[in-house]
């Protein structure tokens, strides 16, 4: 085979080629709001653009698939703020890196607002210059205050969270301080990895700690935790399955190890 056939049968079996082999199956998994043509476009164009992501892949091109999968089914943009795709090392693995979906705070203000339940979705993080006041049973939401021109907002100090719902009442209001996002923090794994989204994007983390409590309070909560379980037990079995139309099924992926505290129900107080 000449050079030019090697180089193209190598491409051929990367991971955005893979998934381009498998654009049916993906195609039917999205919701029928989503563009199925741009979702895939999206997800080749994530991997496409990383080496350490092509890299990570590679490494088990079955976990990836399957994290692609979670995020079709839930109509979330892969590579983006709605549905990050991370490289993180797996003990399975040799402690080689391999692909981690998370979802990201954008995705479940997405979720939420897809419902139908919610007219306004409101998530915000205050520093330390900012004017923040909230009493809860006097205030039915937050006020919060900032000096656009000032050059300096100060560190982040905490995050807030609140649902306007289409008949104009005022979900339950979710404030965390920095201890409380702290100790969410330390439930993640990968937080002190160089490519958790805690280490690249840390106000977006705090942005989604407070909107996942959120998610417990607005009635959409219950919906979409079910949602998610529900997506990621399908795509667990469904790795299994043949394909359709004849093509071959997707690579599964090697054992894996425990799930990351980022895509898991956080329990815990709201703190005021």
């Amino acid at each position: 085979m000449s050079q030019i056939g090697n180089a193209i049968e190598k491409r051929d079996q990367g991971p955005a080629a893979q998934i381009e082999q498998y654009r049916d199956e993906y195609a039917a998994l999205v919701p029928s709001h989503v563009n199925a043509d741009q979702w895939i476009r999206l997800a080749v164009g994530a991997i496409r653009g990383n080496k350490d992501l092509e890299q990570a892949a590679r490494n088990d091109v079955g976990v990836f698939l399957r994290e692609l999968k979670t995020a079709a089914r839930l109509g979330l943009e892969p590579g983006t703020e709605q549905f990050y795709l991370t490289p993180r090392k797996s003990k399975a693995h040799g402690y080689k890196l391999i692909i981690k979906g998370i979802v990201g705070y954008q995705g479940i203000v997405e979720l939420i607002y897809r419902a139908g339940a919610v007219s306004t979705v409101i998530v915000k993080a205050v520093r330390e210059r900012d004017t923040f006041r909230y009493v809860p049973g006097r205030d039915d939401r937050p006020i919060h205050e900032i000096d656009w021109f000032g050059t300096d907002r100060g560190p982040l100090v905490g995050v807030y969270a609140y649902a306007v719902m289409k008949d104009g009442a005022v979900s339950k209001v979710v404030v965390l301080n920095r201890t409380r996002v702290m100790e969410i923090r330390a439930k993640s794994d990968s937080k002190d990895s160089e490519y958790s989204p805690w280490q690249t994007n840390e106000e977006a983390m705090w942005l989604k700690s407070a909107v996942r409590q959120l998610a417990k309070w607005v009635p959409t909560s219950a919906e979409y935790m079910r949602e998610q379980l529900r997506a990621q037990a399908e795509v667990a079995g469904e790795l299994a399955a043949p394909s359709v139309m004849g093509a071959p099924a997707m690579p599964q992926p090697s054992v894996l190890d425990d799930t990351d505290p980022d895509d898991e129900p956080i329990d815990g107080e709201l703190v005021d």
